[in-house]
């Protein structure tokens, strides 16, 4: 597959699918599905489950003509782990602060720091945000790339692209979700600043009575102020997009409604960076 410049691959992965698309900067359709293949959701942080996922995007790249393309890969949300850390009082080293981070991992999700790799923008003097990805997952996706003659230039959680992509966009005193296969990533904000992140499935018949509950708890938990909107982006269920009735929270639609028919693993690798 001949490459011309502006031109990037672009790696949808999901517990239950993955998906490959060509994008392009300046020539022909910005955006071109090239694949996608079906897996059993078998857990990617574990050997096992990593195998699997291995294998499903083997089976992906068979007849594609990859090498020396550059690949943006979005992980979606489950396959990741994002919390807020508070530096310890003193903290002036990297390793205080990585050590802060690993403690609290720890405590949030009872799995040993030693199997994920952290990114995260490190403040030795302010609270901050830290992503953990799976170790075994990271490194099978490096040994495939080496396989295909690819190289990896980013590794991106969902709901990190969709930050960053829209948080200037949000009106004073409103929260951000992200909606994607039936999981709302919602973000709590407090005076413009992200307080925290929280993952919720969405029932069946979601509508803005069960968003008000939602946001209630949330608010309530983190003592913060209930927003009267929740700006979302990505598909949004009919009965969220109808008018909210009086007293329940209202929700907006960030951008335009992705197109009917794509597959969320499709939207998963359309919301990379352009490589």
């Amino acid at each position: 597959m001949r490459r011309f410049p502006g031109q990037a691959l672009r790696l949808g992965i999901a517990p239950t699918a993955v998906s490959l698309l060509r994008t392009s900067r300046w020539r022909g359709d910005k955006v071109t599905v090239l694949a996608e293949q079906v897996l059993d959701g078998t857990a990617a942080a574990t050997p096992v489950g990593a195998a699997a996922l291995a294998q499903a995007l083997r089976t992906l790249l068979e007849g594609q003509d990859v090498a020396g393309w550059p690949v943006g890969i979005v992980l979606a949300d489950e396959l990741c782990r994002l919390w807020q850390v508070t530096p310890p009082p003193g903290a002036t080293r990297l390793a205080d602060i990585e050590a802060a981070a690993a403690l609290r991992f720890a405590s949030l999700y009872g799995e040993p720091p030693s199997a994920w790799t952290f990114s995260a923008d490190w403040d030795a003097r302010d609270s901050f945000y830290a992503c953990a990805m799976p170790r075994v997952l990271l490194a099978m996706l490096q040994a495939l790339a080496d396989e295909r003659q690819m190289y990896i230039v980013e590794v991106v959680p969902h709901f990190v692209t969709a930050w960053n992509r829209w948080h200037r966009s949000l009106r004073a005193g409103a929260w951000f979700g992200q909606l994607h296969d039936r999981m709302l990533t919602l973000a709590a904000i407090d005076d413009r600043a992200l307080r925290a992140i929280r993952a919720v499935p969405v029932p069946h018949g979601a509508d803005h009575y069960w968003l008000t509950q939602t946001v209630h708890r949330e608010a309530l938990l983190l003592g913060l102020a209930v927003p009267s909107l929740v700006q979302l982006c990505g598909p949004l269920p009919a009965a969220l997009a109808r008018p909210a009735q009086e007293g329940q929270v209202a929700c907006a639609q960030l951008g335009a409604a992705p197109a009917g028919d794509a597959s969320p693993a499709i939207l998963l690798a359309r919301a990379g960076s352009p490589a």
